[in-house]
């Protein structure tokens, strides 16, 4: 079974076992912790995707370093150690987030402009997005200069490209037919 189908199946037994807990949003807060927590330290996941580290060495080192976070999300980190996968966290906690917001009528929507989104560009983008959805929102602000300037809307499976590098790139293949 790959890592993703995997993280999908355990998010989503998660997420039912989170809501008849009756915590879903206590355990999507520690999800989102989690997230940003491993994305913003190369060290630690690079320790949880290490395959000579025991599991319980990774377990007592998540549990300790998230204490703050809920019972039953200290039984998630159980369940992998029990299940001997670990690397397949991240994934988990990326489905956790995405289905539970799916749940609840938001939609995450990944912007990629050149430069820091300002009021101006924010505002077309918000007019972009309703032409895709009709959801509640959540914009995610990626930087890349090598777009050069526009940006690039991705919604769920869905993307629209107006960067200037993708323009050049479309007027570069009309010139060279």
């Amino acid at each position: 079974m790959s890592g993703t189908r995997a993280a999908i199946r355990y998010a989503k037994a998660f997420l039912d076992l989170a809501i008849s807990a009756g915590n879903e949003q206590e355990v999507y807060k520690d999800m989102a912790l989690i997230s940003s927590t491993i994305n913003g330290n190369e060290e630690l996941n690079s320790f949880i995707q290490n395959p000579t580290i025991a599991v319980g060495v990774k377990e007592s080192a998540l549990t300790e370093v998230f204490a703050s976070t809920t019972k039953l999300t200290k039984s998630l980190f159980h369940l992998l150690f029990e299940n001997k996968r670990f690397e397949i966290l991240e994934d988990i906690v990326s489905q956790y987030v995405l289905l539970s917001d799916e749940m609840n009528g938001f939609e995450v929507v990944k912007v990629t402009t050149a430069i820091a989104m300002d009021s101006a560009l924010e505002a077309k983008v918000s007019e972009k997005i309703k032409e895709f959805s009709n959801k509640k929102i959540t914009i995610v602000n990626t930087i890349d200069p090598a777009i050069i300037g526009g940006f690039i809307l991705r919604i769920g499976d869905k993307e629209y490209n107006a960067s200037i590098a993708n323009r050049l790139q479309v007027l570069k293949r009309e010139l060279s037919n």
